[in-house]
């Protein structure tokens, strides 16, 4: 397998992973919030779970697989049953990328951590001049993972529905507000089509989210980089 083959390999199996490792988390935090504040909804119908195959949708998870942008089943609430109806439909909907980017933060210090050992150091070496090897690989897998999960909590951010950006959002507007939504529902999923298509055809240069991804992974790595010098 060439230097190309293995980045790509490692790519995708990223992406699998975090379908089937960090997905689960997502969902399972967006039903623990939505319990913590007294909906248990999620807990009755087995969404709090870190099996993946109770969260997946077909399409989320392929465009997952395919663009690294996707979703999964969306995990039902009953807004009824908190004390502040838009605010906690707005916790319950940030739980799920703030799952995300603790995710990416854990991966980050395990690659700083790794950095501490020469093995690690060699391992970063080898990265440098495409030399692929056992820490290598691991390296530049906890880079794809961590960029993943980042991706995936900025796209749902967005905010426009089903994506948790939109119920977000809903904390900051009146009713008014979901009534139109309501009324141009067919609209808003033309356009949710169309933001998905344009995130997965269109060059990373001139994508937004790309951008913002990398800044946000930057941001993250220097968060950690202070790691290596504790330990000399």
């Amino acid at each position: 397998m060439d230097n190309l083959d293995m980045q790509t390999f490692l790519m995708y199996f990223s992406r699998i992973a975090t379908i089937l490792l960090v997905i689960p988390i997502h969902e399972s935090a967006h039903g623990l919030m939505a319990k913590w504040l007294g909906d248990d909804t999620a807990l009755r119908q087995g969404r709090i779970s870190l099996n993946p195959f109770v969260h997946l949708d077909p399409l989320g998870t392929i465009l997952m697989i395919v663009g690294g942008f996707g979703w999964a089943k969306p995990v039902q609430v009953n807004p009824l049953r908190f004390k502040k109806y838009r605010a906690g439909f707005a916790l319950t909907a940030l739980a799920g990328p703030v799952s995300n980017l603790i995710f990416s933060f854990l991966a980050a210090l395990a690659y700083e951590i790794i950095l501490c050992f020469e093995s690690g150091k060699r391992g970063l070496v080898s990265l440098y001049y495409e030399q692929y090897n056992t820490m290598s690989c691991v390296l530049l897998l906890l880079q794809f993972l961590i960029i993943v999960n980042i991706g995936l909590a900025l796209f749902n951010l967005i905010p426009v529905p089903p994506l948790d950006g939109f119920n977000i959002l809903r904390a900051f507007t009146p009713e008014k507000f979901d009534r139109w939504i309501y009324q141009h529902q067919r609209e808003i999923n033309y356009t949710f089509m169309i933001i998905l298509i344009t995130i997965n055809l269109i060059p990373s240069r001139y994508s937004p989210l790309y951008h913002a991804s990398m800044a946000l992974y930057n941001l993250v790595m220097k968060s950690v980089r202070w790691i290596p010098n504790v330990f000399g």
